[in-house]
C-alpha cells in the first residue's frame, strides 16, 4: 500500500507538520518531534532499512534526510521560520538559437573629463598670474591645473599663489589652449628710436632710397634688382637721431614677409613711384599699415624723371581711402628722388616728427622681448635669427626660446657685423646659439635655465604637431565631403631650398598658389641651406622636383645624382623666373580637360546612291558629295548632320574618299565623298561638321603686379 506525504502549517503556531495519505484514503499525522525522530532513524539505519524492506503497511520516507525546512523550500508554496521565500521572477521565454545575433553600433563610453569644456581660442597669459586666472582664462579645473604642475614637478601650495608665465604657458599647453604673452610695462621707460618699414610695389625706388639714407649700394647686389630678404638697418641722421629701417620686398610672393615687417613697426614710409603711381602692391602695403595701426609717411619718389606725376599720386591715394595732409588729413607726403638724393632731408623731419608724436618709448631693464624678422643657416656658424628688441635688454649668454626652438644666445652682432654684448629696444641683431632654426615672425622668450628652456621647447612642438595633424585630419574631412564635386587631380610632389627662412615660406606660398583643378603642388619638404644628398634621395623616392631658391650651385655630385635618378632641378634668384618655369611645368603635367569642338564645316552639293551591292558588300549606300568650306575633315571624327540649323543625325564616319581614293584627313576648298554610318538621308543642301575630340591645357597666366595663376 503506498502513502504520499502531505504537507501542513498549523494556523496558531505556524509550525509545519507532515501527514501521510493512504491510498484508501486514510490518513496520518505526525508532530515535529516524532518527524524528527523518524529522520534520524532512517539516517542512521538506512542501508538496512533498505536491504530488510518488503511490502508492508510501513511508512516510506524519500530524501528525507534534507530536512523539513528544504523541503518547504523547494516547494516554494510556505514560508518557513526565521526565512524568507525568494519572489516569483517572470518567466521569459528564450530566444531561438538559429536567430542571427543582432548588430548593434558600438558605443564608446563618455570620457570622464577633470576640467570643463576648453574652448579652441587664444588665451593672454603673463607674469605672476594666479591658478585662479588661469583657470578662468582657459576653462580648466583648478585641481587638473595642480595636476598638471605636480607632473612638470612645480608645487603650488594655493591656488592663489602667483606662477611665472612659462609655467602657465606649459600649462596652457598641455590642456591644448592656444596663449599670447602679455608683457607688463615695469620698469624704467626711455626714450628708443623708431622702427621704420619701407614700403611699396616693385621697383618704386624702396632700397635705393636707403641706399641714398645710408650712403651704400645694396640695391646693385640684389638678383634682378629686387629685395628678396627684410634687411634691417640702423641708420644715423644727419641731426644726430637714429631711427632703425626695414626694407620689405614688393614682389606678391613677398606678402607674408611685409605683413611681419609691419607687425615690428612703428611707422610706414610708403614709397609710390611717381611716374607709375599706385599699384597692387601699394595698396597690400596700405592695407597691412591699416591692419597694425601704424600710422604711414608717403615718399613719392622718381620726382626727377620726365614721365613724373605728383598730383596723379595724390589723387590716387585720396581715392583709395587715404587721407593725405594736402586733402585735410593726417597723412605726411613728401616728394623725394633717391637717385638725386633730393627731398632727403624732408623725409628725415617729417620721420622725427611723426616719432616725435608718437611719443615712443620702452622699457630698458628686465628680460627682452624679441620679434624674428629673418632666419637663416650659415655653414661655420650654424642657424642665425635676426630679431629686433622690442622691451628689456637681450643679453649674450642668455637662455632664451624662440619659437618651438631653444639655445643659449653665443654671440650678438649689430647690423655691421661687429659682436656686442647687449641689445636695447629697437636695435637689430643677429642671435647665434640656437640649436634650430626658427619660423620667420616668432617672438624671441627669455628664460632663467636650460631646463625650461627645453621643456618650452618641447611642449611648443608638440603642440604644432598636434595643430599639424588636427589640420590634416580637417581637411581630409574636407576633401572628402567635396570629392565628389573635384575631378581627379595629378600630385607635383616639390622639394624647396632657399637661403633663408622668410624666402622659403615666400616661395612656398607662391608655388601653393599654383594649385589646379588638374594639378596638385605639395610641397613635401623644405629647408634652408644647399640641395643635400637627403634631398636627392627625397626626391628619387617620390618623383619631387627641387626647387633651388637663392642658393649656389650644388656640388658635382649632387649634380650628377640626380641626373642618374632622372630628378629635375631648378635654380632660380629671381622669383619672377622661378614662378615662370615651374608654371610651365605646371601645365605640361596636367592631363588636360577633354574637349569636343568643330574642326570643320562642309556643304553637300550633290548625293550619290550604290545600289544592286551583293550581300557581301553590304546594302544600298548613299554618298553626300560634299565641298569643305572651314576648317578641314578627320575621318576619325564624328559627323553632324544639320539641316536648317536643326541635328538630323550625329555618328561615325564610315567612309572618306577625295578623288576616288580612301584619305584620313581633307583640308579647306577640296571636295570629298562622304558615307556616314547608318546614315541615307542627306539633301542638297545640308551642312555637315565634323567633330573631334582635344586636350585642352591649362594656361599658365602672369600678370603685370607679379601674381600668378593656373586657369583651366
Amino acid at each position: 500500500m503506498a502513502w504520499r506525504m502531505l504537507r501542513r502549517k498549523d494556523f496558531h503556531t505556524g509550525l509545519v507538520n507532515l501527514a501521510f495519505r493512504r491510498d484508501d484514503g486514510a490518513k496520518k499525522h505526525f508532530s515535529n518531534e516524532t518527524i524528527g525522530k523518524l529522520a534520524r532513524f532512517y539516517r542512521s539505519d538506512m542501508a538496512n532499512h533498505a536491504a530488510n524492506c518488503k511490502p508492508s503497511n510501513h511508512f516510506s520516507i524519500r530524501n528525507f534526510h534534507a530536512g523539513v525546512y528544504m523541503l518547504a523550500w523547494s516547494q516554494k508554496r510556505e514560508d518557513v521560520v526565521g526565512l524568507k521565500a525568494p519572489k516569483r521572477e517572470k518567466r521569459v521565454k528564450r530566444e531561438n538559437r538559429t536567430q542571427p545575433p543582432v548588430e548593434a553600433p558600438y558605443i564608446a563610453p563618455k570620457p570622464k573629463t577633470a576640467s570643463k569644456s576648453l574652448p579652441d581660442k587664444t588665451v593672454e597669459i603673463f607674469d605672476g598670474m594666479t591658478l585662479i586666472d588661469l583657470s578662468k582664462r582657459t576653462g580648466a579645473y583648478i585641481s587638473t591645473l595642480q595636476g598638471i604642475l605636480a607632473d612638470l614637478g612645480e608645487k603650488v601650495e594655493s591656488e592663489f599663489d602667483s606662477i611665472s608665465i612659462d609655467l602657465a604657458e606649459l600649462i596652457a599647453m598641455e590642456l591644448g589652449v592656444n596663449t599670447r604673452r602679455m608683457h607688463t610695462g615695469e620698469g624704467t621707460n626711455e626714450p628708443r628710436p623708431a622702427v621704420v618699414t619701407v614700403m611699396g610695389h616693385v621697383d618704386h625706388g624702396k632700397t635705393s632710397l636707403l641706399d641714398a639714407l645710408r650712403q651704400t649700394s645694396v640695391a646693385a647686389k640684389e638678383a634682378g634688382g629686387i629685395t628678396q630678404h627684410i634687411g634691417a638697418f640702423v641708420v644715423e641722421m644727419p641731426s644726430g637721431a637714429s631711427i632703425t629701417f626695414l626694407d620689405t620686398p614688393g614682389h606678391a610672393a613677398f606678402s607674408a614677409m611685409r605683413a611681419r615687417g609691419a607687425a615690428v613697426t612703428d611707422i610706414v614710409v610708403l614709397v609710390v613711384a611717381a611716374d607709375d603711381g599706385v599699384m597692387p602692391q601699394t595698396l597690400e602695403a596700405m592695407s597691412h599699415a591699416k591692419a597694425a595701426n601704424v600710422p604711414v609717411v608717403v615718399a613719392i619718389n622718381k620726382c626727377d624723371k620726365s614721365g613724373a606725376d605728383p598730383e596723379r599720386v595724390r589723387i590716387q591715394l585720396g581715392s583709395e581711402g587715404l587721407l593725405l595732409e594736402d586733402m585735410g588729413g593726417d597723412v605726411q607726403v613728401v616728394e623725394i628722388s633717391a637717385v638725386a638724393k633730393s627731398g632727403l632731408d624732408k623725409l628725415e623731419e617729417a620721420l622725427l616728427l611723426q616719432a616725435e608724436m608718437m611719443d615712443l618709448k620702452a622699457r630698458i631693464d628686465g628680460p627682452a622681448q624679441a620679434f624674428v624678422v629673418e632666419a637663416r643657416v650659415d655653414r661655420g656658424r650654424g642657424p642665425l635669427a635676426t630679431a629686433i628688441v622690442k622691451s628689456g635688454t637681450l643679453v649674450s649668454g642668455q637662455h632664451i626660446v624662440v619659437g618651438a626652438e631653444w639655445g643659449r644666445i653665443r654671440s650678438l652682432r649689430d647690423t655691421a657685423g661687429n659682436t656686442t654684448e647687449s641689445a636695447k629696444p629697437a636695435m637689430p641683431v643677429e642671435i647665434e646659439g640656437l640649436r634650430g632654426l626658427p619660423m620667420a615672425g616668432d617672438d624671441v622668450v627669455v628664460v632663467d635655465s636650460e631646463e625650461r628652456a627645453r621643456m618650452l621647447s618641447q611642449g611648443r612642438k608638440k603642440k604644432q604637431e598636434k595643430d599639424r595633424l588636427r589640420k590634416i585630419d580637417q581637411g581630409m574631412k574636407d576633401e572628402l565631403e567635396i570629392k565628389e564635386d573635384i575631378p581627379e587631380r595629378v600630385e607635383m610632389p616639390i622639394i624647396v631650398k632657399a637661403d633663408v627662412q622668410g624666402s622659403v615660406q615666400a616661395v612656398t606660398d607662391a608655388l601653393r598658389s599654383l594649385n589646379s583643378a588638374q594639378v596638385f603642388v605639395n610641397v613635401i619638404h623644405v629647408g634652408v641651406g644647399p640641395i643635400s644628398e637627403h634631398d636627392i634621395d627625397l626626391a628619387q623616392a617620390c618623383g619631387a622636383y627641387i626647387v633651388g631658391f637663392n642658393i649656389r650651385s650644388p656640388p658635382i655630385a649632387i649634380t650628377q645624382a640626380a641626373a642618374r635618378g632622372n630628378i629635375k632641378v631648378l635654380l632660380h634668384k629671381v622669383i619672377y623666373h622661378l614662378l615662370e618655369e615651374m608654371g610651365k611645368a605646371i601645365v605640361e603635367k596636367a592631363p588636360g580637360t577633354a574637349e569636343t569642338q568643330v574642326s570643320g564645316e562642309a556643304e553637300v552639293l550633290n548625293i550619290f546612291e550604290l545600289k544592286g551591292r551583293s550581300k557581301s558588300k553590304g546594302p544600298d549606300i548613299k554618298i553626300a558629295g560634299c565641298r569643305i568650306t572651314d576648317g578641314h575633315f578627320s575621318k576619325s571624327g564624328t559627323m553632324r548632320l544639320l539641316r536648317s540649323g536643326d541635328v538630323v543625325f550625329e555618328g561615325p564616319c564610315a567612309s572618306l574618299k577625295r578623288e576616288k581614293q580612301d584619305a584620313e584627313t581633307i583640308e579647306k576648298g577640296n571636295d570629298c565623298g562622304l558615307v556616314i554610318q547608318d546614315c541615307d538621308d542627306f539633301q542638297v543642301g545640308d551642312i555637315i561638321q565634323c567633330l573631334e575630340q582635344v586636350i585642352r591645357k591649362p594656361k599658365f597666366i602672369s600678370t603685370q603686379s607679379g601674381s600668378v595663376r593656373i586657369e583651366c
